[in-house]
Formats: C-alpha cells, structure tokens, sequence
C-alpha cells in the first residue's frame, strides 16, 4: 500500500493527483520546486517501476517541465531523482534562474531552507493545482 514517506509529508503540499504521480509543492520559497512520487509501494529506483510505469513518469517529468516552463520562463530546469534522504521514489523539478541563491550550483545544502509564510504557501498551492489540473 502507497504511504507518503514522512519527510516528505512533512516538507510538502500536495497541488495535483496525476495517472501516476502525487505532484507536491516543496515548502522553499527560494527556488520554483516541484516533486513527483509514483504512488507505488517499495520502490527506489526509476529501474524498479514496471516499463509502462517508467514511460508514464517519464510523460510526467515532461508535462510538468512544460507547465514550470510555460509559466515561469527559467534559465533552466533541473531535474533529479536522488533518494539519499528519502528513500522513497521522487522526482525533483525544479526552476533555476541565474539569480537564485545557488546558481549555478545543486540548490541542496546551498543555503539554508526559507519557507513559505502559511499564507504564501497556500497562495502558492493554489496556483500551481489550478496550472496542473
């Protein structure tokens, strides 16, 4: 049975329900960050997912790099499933701009997290549900 993996329960708001994917809203409101979790028991690894689950987050890592384009026109979008942390599968998507806090460098360990304000947050929530519906 699918289960959130706590940190990112914690660290995240939900904005979309995808064929696959819960797509979450990374509470850091330096960096535009989005997360994709395949909502499949025990897996790790992008390898692990069955071929059909693979093409389809592959579709999604796609879609929502084209909703963060369309809507924000970064320099780039980085795009990386590492688990070193959290084990459980997850995409990170995330819009960098040569102005951001850690460019060019990995936003990880960067700086410290700066969250959203609660009213930021849902403001932000809401924005990117009705962008990725």
């Amino acid at each position: 049975m699918f289960e959130l993996h706590p940190k990112l329960f914690v660290d995240t708001v939900p904005v979309a329900e995808w064929p696959l994917s819960c797509v979450l809203l990374m509470n850091e409101r330096s960096y535009p960050w989005l997360i994709l979790v395949p909502r499949r028991a025990g897996i790790s690894e992008i390898g692990e997912l069955e071929a059909a689950d693979r093409a389809v987050l592959i579709e999604e890592i796609a879609r929502l790099s084209d909703v963060v384009r369309a809507r924000l026109s970064p320099d780039r979008i980085n795009v990386a499933a590492l688990g070193n942390v959290v084990p459980q599968l997850h995409v990170h998507v995330i819009a960098r701009f040569k102005t951001d806090p850690a460019w060019p460098r990995p936003v990880w360990g960067a700086q410290p997290v700066v969250p959203f304000s609660d009213g930021e947050l849902d403001r932000h929530a809401e924005e990117w549900s009705s962008l990725l519906r």
